[in-house]
């Protein structure tokens, strides 16, 4: 139940809210063909899914059938590792260099739209570069490409510290760090969705965002003490999101005519 609930929540974050997704849909002409583009989207990542776990499951058999154990690092098996294991030492050279390049496709296609996400984020978000007097600088694209080098090479070095840190699978960090990451963001649609008649403070509104997933990080760490041998997992994004709730309530006012959407 733990993992079905986080799941639901996870991936309404991820996919739902998450710049890198979304602007595909706020590329659309409207809400119908966004809709159509969301729906579309589903359909097929419903078969991509099916199909990855497919080959998931089939590199097991494979490794059972062919006495193949999963790799070891520092005495912890890396189930992420099974897969490269195969491919290069188990394989013919042309199915392995056949494995690698479909990974490497998947990685620069997926890597591609987020460096496109955080540089459109930061440009617009961060540098004002929609507004009318910031267009037309002769320095525009330069400060563009600027930034998006700048990400790539931040995104270098997170991998670089990631990998360093990690002693799980990638899948399972990667769903840890999602849920102290996305849970503000989940926070912060909730409270825009249900109290339209409220307003925050907005410069208030990154501390309650920086607070919430360190409150979320010692939860999880004396969950065990605190609740009765309760350990919190996968439904983290949700207590995340929820802290991050209350905290805009405490630090929201009445909409005026000029604050309310």
């Amino acid at each position: 139940m733990k993992q079905i609930l986080g799941g639901i929540f996870v991936t309404i974050a991820m996919v739902g809210l998450d710049q890198d997704l979304m602007q595909k849909n706020l590329s659309c002409a409207n809400i119908g063909e966004a809709q159509k583009n969301m729906f579309t989207f589903t359909g097929i990542f419903v078969i991509i899914n099916i199909f990855f776990l497919s080959v998931g499951a089939l590199l097991y058999l494979y490794a059972e059938k062919n006495g193949i154990s999963v790799p070891m690092v520092d005495g912890v098996k890396r189930t992420d590792l099974l897969f490269p294991e195969i491919a290069f030492n188990h394989l013919n050279i042309i199915p392995a260099v056949v494995f690698l390049l479909g990974l490497t496709a998947a990685t620069f296609a997926t890597t591609d739209s987020a460096l496109t996400a955080l540089t459109t984020s930061f440009c617009v978000d961060f540098l004002g570069m929609d507004k009318a007097e910031n267009q037309n600088k002769p320095n525009a694209v330069r400060t563009r490409h600027l930034v998006h080098v700048g990400f790539s090479l931040l995104m270098f070095l997170v991998i670089i510290i990631f990998n360093s840190l990690n002693d799980k699978s990638v899948v399972t960090m990667i769903f840890k760090v999602a849920s102290y990451t996305y849970g503000p963001l989940l926070g912060l649609y909730a409270f825009g969705l249900f109290m339209k008649s409220k307003t925050v403070h907005d410069k208030l509104v990154p501390i309650i965002c920086v607070i919430s997933p360190l409150i979320c990080f010692l939860f999880a760490k004396n969950s065990a003490a605190l609740f009765g041998d309760y350990v919190i997992d996968n439904e983290l994004i949700i207590v995340n999101g929820i802290i991050t709730f209350i905290g805009l309530l405490l630090i929201s006012k009445p909409a005026t005519s000029e604050t309310r959407f």
